[in-house]
């Protein structure tokens, strides 16, 4: 904000300082002359009002602005298709405000947008990039919410567009991805509820230590169809797709395990389908848990941080050939200050969940799923940096099909 108030602010006072500047040089004072201390003084008064005049019309001095542009420069090989080789380059582009109203609240904006099409949109075959955006380049209002304390132990949260996993008392993952199938280290039935309206809570208990371990318990609601003014939908219809999510937590800075239970009624539609089984989409209630862990070393260089999850899920009443059960899981490492300091690595690999037990009789065709991927970020500076990074899997959509891609991401954050 403080830039936008110098573009403004700029213009305004050179345009008023101007007429101050031009008598200003003249003739040495006289008696007689317009220039007495007191015109100069009226006309600096003048000059501080109409400043702060402007000034009264800009943001407030506690928002705060940040943001990001993307460049995606890639490629991905889909062997069951012939056309899918091609290098592609897009973009995204995202800005951040905060305002805070009282100095321990924030008001989130988010607004993004993006041409992101095709494979690096496609979260089917799990080469959805964490980067990427499909506005088709219009600009929209991606994310808002409220966030406030009550007293000293809970954070609240409330807004017409927020995800379950902003609602913790600490992120569900440490792990950073390239591809968005191992957010939440990984993505699954347990987290990401999709944009909806919502409300949460977050308990951390007090400790004196700041590096010691503590306790925390998240809980929230979020509502599908919250935005739904029609017969059965919005915050607590009975058609309502909504996503009730609860997480408790034991740890400190250096390491953590937790464990998050989900119940999701009326479908996963709209919520995760797309990081599990096809075989597991369908209209019914799930029961979801998430079990996760990390590590984080002394130092960093040489020995990574450490992310490990575990998926699993149960659907209530599927459809003949419908996953009844499915399972999943991923190992992340990643490695801060890796050969040059500020520079990073990360690898990842797993199994999205899949099918472990199907009504009636058959077979997942991605039972044996893989996935990975590997990157190396470089900081050029503090504002830039470049990723290449390279990603695969196999099993994923139907047996037999395998998948790599490699990108070069490169990020100006401001």
């Amino acid at each position: 904000m403080k830039l936008f108030q110098r573009l403004l602010v700029a213009p305004a006072a050179l345009g008023l300082m101007a007429p101050l500047a031009a008598n200003a040089d003249v003739s040495p004072v006289s008696s007689e002359s317009d220039l007495s201390s007191e015109i100069i003084q009226a006309r600096v008064d003048g000059v501080e009002a109409q400043l702060g005049e402007v000034m009264a019309g800009q943001f407030s001095s506690s928002t705060k602005m940040s943001g990001k542009a993307a460049f995606i420069t890639g490629y991905v090989d889909d062997d069951s298709e012939s056309d899918t080789d091609s290098i592609t380059m897009e973009y995204m582009y995202q800005l951040n405000l905060n305002t805070s109203f009282t100095g321990e609240d924030n008001l989130y904006t988010r607004i993004k947008t993006g041409n992101v099409s095709d494979h690096f949109g496609d979260s089917g075959q799990g080469t959805y990039l964490s980067a990427a955006n499909k506005n088709g380049g219009t600009l929209k209002v991606d994310k808002l919410w409220y966030q406030f304390p009550v007293g000293d132990s809970l954070q609240v949260w409330v807004g017409p567009r927020i995800e379950n996993y902003y609602m913790l008392a600490s992120s569900a993952s440490i792990y950073k991805p390239i591809t968005k199938q191992f957010a939440n280290g990984p993505n699954g039935s347990s987290y990401g509820s999709s944009t909806s309206p919502g409300f949460g809570v977050a308990w951390t208990q007090e400790v004196e230590d700041p590096s010691a371990a503590r306790w925390a318990v998240s809980a929230n609601y979020t509502a599908k169809d919250g935005a739904d003014s029609s017969s059965d939908n919005g915050l607590f219809g009975e058609k309502t797709r909504n996503f009730v999510l609860t997480k408790i937590e034991y740890g400190s800075p250096q390491w953590q395990v937790s464990l998050a239970t989900s119940f999701k009624e009326n479908g996963a539609n709209g919520y995760d389908g797309y990081y599990h089984s096809k075989l597991a989409d369908h209209d019914g209630d799930i029961t979801a848990y998430g079990l996760r862990g990390y590590w984080k070393p002394d130092e960093t260089g040489a020995i990574p941080e450490i992310q490990v999850g575990y998926e699993s899920a149960s659907m209530d009443s599927p459809s003949a050939g419908q996953a009844e059960d499915t399972s999943g899981w991923m190992i992340g490492l990643g490695w801060k200050d890796l050969f040059v300091d500020g520079n990073r690595a990360g690898v990842a690999f797993g199994s999205r969940q899949a099918a472990t037990g199907i009504k009636g009789s058959g077979s997942d065709p991605s039972e044996d799923n893989t996935v990975w991927e590997a990157y190396y970020e470089f900081k050029i500076n503090d504002g830039v940096t470049v990723t290449p990074a390279v990603f695969g899997s196999t099993d994923v959509e139907a047996e037999g099909k395998d998948i790599t891609g490699a990108v070069l991401l490169t990020e100006f954050r401001f």
